[in-house]
């Protein structure tokens, strides 16, 4: 059984967040909150995490549309194609935020997502994951927590979460209740903004 731990996005704690690298950079798999539902993903660059992920998910990894969460814009340009200045002023309007942007991808993406001609990018506005992506020095590649539930669809509970999924995963990171609404995906590799999924996020901007 993996651990459970106590994180307050106030002030995330330096060394809680510590712990949680390390266990990414083993390769291990983490449960953590974002402004949206709760998420679970692994380091970008470890193959075994990212096979295991995929088996999570009962998928295969070349197939899976995993997102990004970076922890501010900077680290984009490794990941995806040049954008033009009207992507670049919707992405600095509304991250960090409940969305999730689908852009071109880029060279540098790891092996495993090379034939991927998109890419789904998330900055949450949530301290926790923020910290954690800033203190692994690259991505986490992300899916939300699904419920098999259909009526309760997320689950919010990080207790019940850890119930259910602590023997899957190597740490749960309660940061207190999530939300049941995931995020708001928006397609910005056409010639105007496509939206993919109404969630959280606001789209008066479109």
């Amino acid at each position: 059984m993996s651990e459970l731990i106590k994180i307050y996005p106030e002030n995330p704690n330096p060394k809680e967040i510590g712990k949680a690298v390390k266990i990414l950079e083993r390769g291990g798999l983490v449960i953590y909150p974002t402004d949206t539902v709760y998420g679970i993903g692994c380091d970008i660059s470890n193959n075994k995490a990212l096979e295991k992920l995929a088996r999570l998910k009962g998928i295969k990894l070349e197939k899976a549309n995993f997102s990004f969460i970076c922890n501010d814009l900077s680290h984009l340009s490794d990941y995806i194609k040049q954008i033009d200045t009207s992507t670049f002023k919707i992405l600095k309007k509304t991250l960090p935020g409940p969305y999730t942007f689908i852009l071109p991808g880029g060279k540098n993406l790891p092996k495993v997502f090379k034939n991927k001609k998109t890419v789904g990018i998330r900055v949450p506005d949530n301290n926790i994951i923020r910290e954690l992506v800033k203190a692994l020095g690259k991505p986490i590649v992300s899916t939300s927590i699904r419920d098999e539930d259909e009526v309760v669809e997320y689950t919010t509970d990080p207790e019940l979460i850890y119930e259910k999924w602590g023997s899957k995963v190597d740490l749960v990171i309660d940061g207190g209740y999530g939300d049941n609404y995931a995020s708001t995906i928006i397609d910005l590799t056409g010639d105007e903004p496509e939206l993919v999924r109404q969630g959280k996020g606001s789209i008066d901007f479109l």
